[in-house]
C-alpha cells in the first residue's frame, strides 16, 4: 500500500540542506528508508513565502500568494511510501526527526 508522509514543521526555524545532510538522526532516517527500499519520492518543499493558492468561488478564480493556512507549522516535504501496511508507515515515520519537534501526517493514496 502506499502512503504520503507530510513532512509538518514550524518553519521559521527549519534546518538548512547543508544541517540535514549532516545531521545523523536525519542521515539514520534516509538510511532506514533505503534499507526498507520504501521510498518511491521524496522532496522538501521551499518555503510558505513562495507558495501561491488558488480557490474557485462562484465560478471566479481566486490566486493569492502564501500558503493555503494561517499557522507557524506547515508542510515542509512529502515522502511517498510503500509499505506492507499503516503500521509500517507509522514505525517508518515515528523515526522521521520532525516528529520531535513537529509532526509527520501520514495518508493512504488511493490507488
Amino acid at each position: 500500500m502506499r502512503y504520503a508522509l507530510l513532512i509538518c514543521d514550524d518553519e521559521s526555524i527549519s534546518p538548512s540542506t547543508e544541517e540535514l545532510e549532516a545531521d545523523p538522526v536525519f542521515r539514520a532516517w534516509g538510511e532506514d528508508l533505503e534499507r526498507r527500499g520504501a521510498e518511491r519520492f521524496g522532496a522538501r518543499l521551499r518555503p510558505s513565502a513562495d507558495a501561491t493558492t488558488v480557490r474557485v468561488r462562484n465560478g471566479e478564480t481566486l490566486v493569492s500568494d502564501g500558503p493555503f493556512a494561517e499557522t507557524k507549522d506547515l508542510v515542509g516535504g512529502i515522502v511517498i511510501l510503500e509499505c506492507a501496511d499503516l503500521d509500517e508507515a507509522i514505525e517508518i515515520a515515528a523515526g522521521h526527526p520532525w516528529t520531535h519537534r513537529g509532526c509527520v501526517e501520514i495518508r493512504p493514496i488511493w490507488e
